[in-house]
This record gives structure tokens, sequence and C-alpha cells, in this order.
């Protein structure tokens, strides 16, 4: 669905995005994840076809953004992190204006636009945009990108000032779209919520790509994981106490097999059998902080 091959954006002579590859699968939730000038939206905004790369090419659908930029743009769905709307329209008008821009049969347009009004919860639809809160504001926004039914959704920071609710409900959405097989590049700062909806993970330092995988890989390479018992015995034995049980931990697999045989083996009661592992956060900070 997606290929850039080696892309590098410079302005003058600050490189924003140096030197990324990594492809997208059709039906992929993709999450970009970097510190404030990491590139994040420089690189969406490439593969919106926005702007032109310095360096390299990015492919969607097997084709060149840069040489059929018109034809791709009508398979594409583009969020920027802030997008204005025209306040004195109503949400139903604003859509209905849009899908004229599209070009789309009003028969058609018009059936899109309930079903959008009714999945994204969009409430009073004829109201003035302008009365409504800020994350209504954000789902018209959302309903705008997928009025023509795009293959490829590119959201920068979809849920930025939201409260939690919205936020979560957004989020929900997006991932409700994999059932369409739409592909969804998305970056967040809101690292929760990429770890819940995406099958892949990109990070970006200084404009460099330092890890692309899911969250399981990047967790077996980057996190660490524990492995956590508690059992009941009668004696008194050398583990941790916490309420009158015992705690046993260890990362290593073997060792909780181990563990496990030796409860099973003295007859003592098994109360809980726990894996904890690194969240997202964690894994970032972790890389963030390592010097270059």
């Amino acid at each position: 669905m997606i290929h850039l091959d080696h892309v590098t954006k410079k302005y003058h002579d600050f490189t924003a995005v140096d030197d990324l590859s990594f492809d997208a699968a059709r039906g992929e939730i993709i999450g970009i994840i970097g510190h404030n000038g990491a590139g994040k939206s420089t690189t969406l905004k490439m593969i919106a076809g926005l702007i032109a790369p310095t360096r390299g090419s990015i492919y969607i659908m097997e084709r060149d953004i840069q040489k059929h930029s018109v034809a791709l743009k009508r398979q594409i769905g583009y969020l920027p992190e802030e997008s204005p709307l025209y306040e004195n329209m109503s949400a139903r008008q604003y859509l209905a204006f849009f899908s004229e821009l599209y070009a789309l049969p009003r028969a058609a347009a018009q059936s899109r636009i309930e079903s959008l009004l009714t999945s994204l919860h969009l409430q009073d639809p004829d109201q003035l945009i302008g009365e409504y809160s800020k994350g209504m504001k954000r789902k018209v926004a959302i309903a705008r990108a997928l009025l023509h039914d795009p293959a490829l959704l590119i959201l920068d920071e979809p849920n930025s000032g939201l409260d939690p609710l919205t936020s979560f409900f957004i989020i929900h959405y997006l991932k409700s779209l994999k059932r369409e097989q739409k592909t969804i590049l998305l970056s967040a700062h809101n690292l929760f919520h990429v770890e819940y909806v995406c099958d892949r993970v990109a990070i970006i330092k200084g404009g460099k790509l330092v890890v692309f995988d899911t969250m399981e890989a990047i967790r077996a390479g980057l996190g660490k994981r524990e492995f956590q018992i508690v059992f009941r015995a009668d004696e008194t034995l050398e583990y941790e106490r916490r309420d009158g049980n015992y705690v046993y931990r260890t990362h290593e697999i073997d060792a909780i097999a181990a563990m496990l045989e030796k409860i099973s083996a003295q007859q003592w009661a098994l109360i809980d059998l726990s894996v904890q592992e690194s969240a997202l956060e964690e894994i970032y900070v972790k890389l963030m902080s390592n010097p270059d």
C-alpha cells in the first residue's frame, strides 16, 4: 500500500527527515511517534503529497506520489493537527459542501454523510459548527477526511487537546476502520493510544527512523518482561511476602516453569500467575534518553 524509499527532506541546512524507509500494508494501522521536531508531521505531509521530498521516493498503491499526485490524492484522507472549520456552517452543510468539492454524486454524498454522522456520534448535525465543543469539531474534521471513502487515512495528532472520553472514542473508531481495510497512518503523543490501536510503530528521532516493528517485537528487543507468581505456604520461606502470601519474580520463563513445578511438588497453594511487560511509553523514554 505505502512504500517509502530512502526519503529525505531538507529545509536549507536543516534536515527534517533523514533517509527514511518503511512500508505499510493495506488495512494496517501505523503509529509514528517522536519528540517535537522529530519529523513526524513532515513525513505525513510528504506521504499525503503536500510537500515533495528532497531525495527518495514515496509510492502509494505502487505509484509515485509525485508523478501521480492528483489521482492518488483521491485515495487519501488527510487530517492536519490544526484543522480550521467553517464555523458559520452546520456539520451537515459543511460535509455537503466538501462532497461537492470531491464531485461526489448527490445521492451517494447524502448517504455517506448520514452514515458518518451516525458512526461518529455527531449529535445535532444542524447546529452551527462554531457552537460545537472541540471534540465535536474534531469529529467533523475526521468525517471530512473520510467523506470520499479514501483507502489511505493520514492523521496528524487526531486527539490533540481532547478530553479522555472523546479521545478514546476516536481511537476506538479508527480501530473499527480496519474492518473496511483502510490503511491508517497516525502521529500521536498519547502512547497508550498508539499501543492500543496500532499494528506497528515507527519511532523517529532527529528525523531518523530508529525503530519500526510490532509492539510485541519492540518489547522483546527493547523492553523487559517480568513473571510473577503469588503462592501460599504454611512454612517459613525466603521469598518476598505480601498480604500473607509469598511472591516470586523472574525475567526467565524457564525459572517460572521450575518454580511452578516446585509449588506443585510441595503442594503449596498457587494464588496468581501474571506477566508484566514494558509499556510503549517506558520504551520510548528509554530510547529518547539515550545519546545518539
